[in-house]
């Protein structure tokens, strides 16, 4: 009893409740019956699955399961299990990055030779996600050799294979060699797209590692109508999603697949005596202490394993099409009240916009808009989150929790649009 009215009155208070059916900030971060179940499990279990014979079925669980999601997304055969790729869970799409970049910078080191770091480049669009700036920093890549390449709205935000080509042509002629590109698939700012297509072929001409970064939308494309978003993944080196994002998969559970599971061995591998065994030494299994950064691992594959088990497909299917039709919806509330303008296209569940700048003032339209979201979220009744695009402060509601309804959703709409006129003073819609 003691310890329940501690949680009630120190812990819960200060809590941001993200299973929430009025949570709209960053990206969802899915909470679940089967989720929970699979991560009870895995807690009472409590292996630490760093090799095969430390639990083999830890490892044999995830590659199975792993196949069967990189199947529900159409992935190339070439990142399954059965030939030289496959996949494996990790912490977060950070982690994934940061895996990816290393294997691609030791290929190359092995190729140029190890004083050859100071050469490396690593490419991005002034979209993606800090991690990729932060996983140069841990890998050794200069911070002067990582590119953030400019994209503006009128290519929706995505990163142009032009401009692209062009960085990679002046790195080049100053004898820098381009060893990395990460193209996003539903960036944190907007949810734009990079063309993975003609981005791998740039890639592949200049034998450089493409990473697709899918954390947010790749759980959109195991719907047929969305699966075109990642069409061109087949020149990828690499492709990860966050099944703890939109998947209803407890965090953390960050799927990355990769090609060459042989460059992640050679880049991250340890041997020690203690760890030696008959079934690693022969070749025999899948250590994944190798395919990460840290040692130890918890059992993840349970809970995407009963996720798969116990929703399905289709229903998992219909969980996202439903997010995706109330954003939908939201967006359709807030364009009728002409005070509001959407400040990027909606591509899946997030929507972008903003009060209009009084007399096209945009300073004055970014205090105001700054103003509207600590309004909002001082009411508490609902949470957002924000970005800036094109220098415009822009408010963003990402719909994505377990909960939310279109009631949700209208409640939503109305709390912004009551704080607006407060804010400006009685105005209506």
């Amino acid at each position: 009893m003691f310890l329940k009215a501690n949680v009630q009155t120190k812990i819960l208070p200060g809590v941001t409740h993200w299973q929430s059916p009025e949570y709209f900030a960053y990206f969802p971060s899915n909470s679940s019956t089967a989720g929970f179940l699979g991560e009870m499990l895995s807690a009472g279990l409590n292996i630490v699955g760093f090799s095969w014979v430390s639990s083999p079925s830890a490892t044999e669980l995830e590659v199975i399961v792993l196949d069967w999601l990189a199947k529900m997304l159409k992935l190339p055969s070439a990142f399954l299990s059965q030939g030289e790729g496959g996949g494996v869970i990790q912490g977060t799409a950070s982690e994934a990055v940061l895996v990816a970049l290393l294997a691609a910078r030791d290929k190359l080191l092995r190729r140029f030779g190890k004083n050859s770091l100071p050469r490396l480049v690593a490419y991005a669009s002034d979209q993606a996600h800090a991690s990729m700036q932060k996983a140069c920093q841990i890998s050794g890549i200069h911070p002067e050799n990582c590119r953030v390449l400019q994209t503006d709205s009128s290519n929706n935000y995505s990163l142009s294979p032009s401009i692209l080509r062009e960085a990679i042509a002046k790195d080049v002629e100053v004898g820098l060699i381009p060893c990395f590109l990460s193209a996003t698939v539903g960036t944190t700012s907007s949810t734009a797209v990079d063309p993975l297509f003609e981005l791998g072929k740039i890639t592949k001409d200049n034998e450089m590692w493409l990473h697709v970064d899918a954390a947010y939308a790749g759980s959109a494309c195991i719907c047929p109508e969305y699966r075109h978003y990642i069409d061109g993944v087949e020149e990828a080196d690499s492709f990860n999603m966050n099944a703890h994002k939109w998947f209803l998969t407890n965090f953390d559970c960050s799927v990355l697949w990769v090609k060459d599971r042989n460059a992640l061995i050679q880049s991250l591998s340890t041997n020690p005596e203690y760890l030696k065994n008959k079934a690693s030494q022969g070749n025999l299994v899948v250590d994944y202490k190798d395919w990460q950064i840290p040692l130890g691992r918890r059992f993840r594959s349970l809970k995407l394993w009963m996720v798969l088990r116990l929703y399905g497909v289709e229903n998992l299917q219909s969980y996202i099409r439903n997010h995706i039709k109330l954003a939908k919806h939201f967006e359709e509330l807030v364009s009728l009240d002409q005070r509001f303008e959407i400040a990027a296209p909606r591509t899946f569940a997030l929507i972008c916009f903003r009060l209009r700048a009084p007399q096209n003032d945009e300073d004055c339209g970014n205090k105001l808009n700054k103003n509207l979201l600590e309004a909002v979220n001082a009411t508490g009744k609902i949470f957002i989150s924000h970005t800036v695009l094109s220098g415009k402060y822009v408010l963003r509601v990402a719909v994505g929790a377990p909960l939310t309804e279109e009631r949700h959703i209208e409640t939503a709409c109305k709390v912004l649009q009551e704080e607006a006129t407060a804010l400006l003073g009685g105005t209506g819609a």
